[in-house]
């Protein structure tokens, strides 16, 4: 598919079970010498993106790089000029053109070495320049919640992605995951709870009603169970 299409309708691919070796092998028939090739990682928050993004770039070695969308959320200060702090993680709280900005220099190639920022979820704040992307790095591999959004800078990012890959793991798993996580982070066990069931939950529709965009929708599966192997760490 090229990246200037999409699936066209309104309702997503059917849920696909498959294993991370699987995918490892879909993302590494993706990599074309002497071309940079971008792959998209999407799903609500607990849906596994970040895990399955590591995945495959530990897999793939120096023929893959792994960026996150993360690492435009806005800092903790212009969300308190803004007023949106308490919505950290929506879609108005990311740097949209910059991301999209960072597709086109990754796109494009012509750099030798182009620096993305990275979220640091023990801080809540992004560190620039964190993640370098050398030239010769066939595929970079992308994940983030609004690579979908049609909306704003937003609708710019699907026709820059040669392969995008929605994740649905299923809401009970993807919950269980998101309350797990945001424990992990010194929450109690009721705001984790209340934070998953209320905002990251709002997330979560938005994030869902995108899925038609993508290649493909994937349920990843381990060898023992229909769970993925790790708990996701990043949105």
């Amino acid at each position: 598919m090229s990246r200037d299409s999409g699936t066209g309708g309104s309702a997503p691919p059917e849920v696909e079970e498959v294993g991370t070796e699987a995918l490892v092998a879909a993302a590494r028939s993706l990599i074309v010498p002497g071309r940079r090739t971008l792959l998209g990682i999407v799903g609500a928050p607990g849906s596994g993106k970040s895990t399955l993004g590591q995945v495959l770039a530990s897999a793939l070695g120096d023929r893959a790089a792994l960026v996150g969308l993360d690492g435009f959320h806005l800092s903790n200060a212009e969300l308190d000029r803004l007023g949106r702090r308490p919505r950290k993680g929506a879609v108005d709280t990311f740097d949209a053109a910059g991301y999209v900005s960072l597709l086109r220099r990754l796109r494009a190639g012509d750099e030798d070495v182009v620096y993305a920022s990275l979220f640091d979820r023990s801080l809540e704040e992004s560190i620039a320049c964190a993640v370098p992307v050398p030239r010769e790095v066939p595929l970079v591999i992308t994940e983030g919640n609004y690579l979908l959004v049609e909306e704003g800078p937003w609708g710019q990012v699907r026709g820059l992605l040669d392969a995008c890959w929605f994740l649905e793991p299923g809401e009970e798993t993807r919950l269980r995951r998101l309350v797990s996580r945001h424990m992990a982070y010194g929450r109690s066990a009721e705001e984790a709870h209340d934070r998953s069931h209320g905002s990251d939950q709002t997330n979560a529709e938005l994030i869902g009603r995108t899925g038609h965009r993508a290649d493909r929708v994937l349920r990843v599966v381990a060898a023992d169970g229909p769970d993925h192997p790790t708990e996701e760490r990043t949105a």
